[in-house]
């Protein structure tokens, strides 16, 4: 599944749990790094307004599917995609880690978060080991001296997975610059999904999931916040949908 962005093309690469294991298995055991991103209407928004975001979607290594408007227009495209959140890929990525006996960083949120999340995946992660925390103040540098900065430190901790809390484009910000900084470590975006580990934020519930509301769930949860952001992802639906459609008709004839 593609989008196409002017002169930038934004591919999800990753299609479905078993290749996002299979190819973070691979990297670490390499010793190399990488950066994943997971796309959704919020980011397609975002990459639409922001030449600078989608250069730096461009420097993410592997793109997966989070949220199921993106996994819809897969299918219209013909070019199916599973649907991985952030926030569900932290545990299966850390087991990978804790079996290759890899130290895991956590970066973002605030001190009190960070710390009862790496408290919550040691108890249901075995033999992981969090060997850094670091909650950058308000108004942190994603990409400058300051990134740099932390990512020296998360390099020095010994850390070579590293998930990043930050919120797009933030985080993914933060993923570029780690790729740069320090290549053998890998960065993985996740948003809120330390959050939800701490307790401090709380995921749609189950029927919301399998009804795949989950998004409407958040809205009326919070929509002094919310409202906003996800009418500017429903105007921008119908035309990347439209998109999908083609690019279903290209596969056909070709």
């Amino acid at each position: 599944m593609e989008f196409q962005f002017d002169e930038r093309k934004i591919s999800v690469n990753v299609p479905n749990w078993a290749v996002l294991e299979a190819r973070v298995t691979e990297r670490l055991a390499q010793r190399k790094g990488f950066a994943l991103a997971t796309i959704n209407l919020d980011h397609l928004v975002k990459l639409g307004a922001s030449p600078e975001f989608r250069s730096t979607y461009a420097a993410q290594d592997f793109v997966c599917a989070d949220g199921n408007p993106i996994v819809w227009m897969s299918h219209i495209a013909g070019r199916a995609v599973s649907l991985i959140p952030g926030s569900e890929a932290i545990l299966p990525l850390a087991k990978i880690a804790a079996k290759q006996g890899v130290g895991v960083a956590l970066v973002g949120s605030t001190d009190p978060v960070l710390k009862a999340a790496a408290e919550y995946l040691e108890r249901e992660v075995r033999d992981l080991d969090v060997v850094c925390c670091i909650a950058p103040p308000m108004g942190f540098d994603c990409k400058g001296a300051e990134a740099e900065t932390v990512i020296e430190r998360v390099a020095d901790s010994g850390a070579r997975l590293c998930f990043v809390a930050m919120g797009a484009p933030r985080q993914e910000e933060f993923a570029a610059t780690g790729r740069r900084v320090a290549p053998e470590i890998g960065f993985v975006s996740i948003g809120a999904g330390l959050d939800f580990f701490a307790g401090t934020q709380k995921r749609a519930p189950q029927w919301a999931q399998k009804l795949q509301v989950e998004w409407l769930w958040r809205m009326l949860s919070n929509p002094q916040r919310l409202a906003v952001r996800y009418l500017k992802c429903m105007a921008i639906l119908p035309g990347h949908v439209t998109r999908a459609a083609l690019l279903r008709v290209r596969k056909d004839q070709s």
